[in-house]
């Protein structure tokens, strides 16, 4: 089923635990009309998705007690969450990361600080090539 590019059908789980990322990705997604869960490690994340179907994932990658990398491995080793798009939203922007994180299988990546004017554009751009 494809995914809706209206942000208002949107439900996104944010797992990170640095609260000042979390409170302007989540007043973004807000503003467009997301649903949006938090989560501020990999093991509240997994907690979450036994619950919570979202439309994605933005993952940070460094946390304490489970990190992104972890809980992406779990998440894609669950076939009820493989399908789910996820998107590593971090701070891991020197050379090479980015092509790591889409090596890894992850859907998108997203640097850290990210843009707030062009955020959703972003989460759009990254769900379109999950598709494509």
């Amino acid at each position: 089923m494809p995914i809706s590019k209206d942000p208002k059908d949107w439900t996104a789980l944010i797992v990170d635990d640095e609260p000042d990322n979390v409170g302007v990705a989540r007043k973004v997604l807000n503003y467009g009309g997301a649903k949006v869960y938090v989560a501020r490690n990999g093991l509240e994340g997994l907690a979450l998705l036994e619950d919570v179907r979202p439309t994605f994932v933005l993952l940070d990658l460094s946390m304490p007690e489970m990190d992104g990398w972890e809980m992406f491995r779990l998440m894609k080793a669950d076939d009820s969450l493989a399908s789910i798009p996820v998107i590593a939203l971090t701070a891991h922007a020197m050379a090479g990361d980015k092509e790591k994180v889409i090596e890894t299988g992850f859907n998108g990546y997203i640097a850290k600080p990210f843009r707030i004017s062009s955020f959703m554009d972003e989460i759009q751009k990254c769900l379109d090539e999950y598709e494509a």
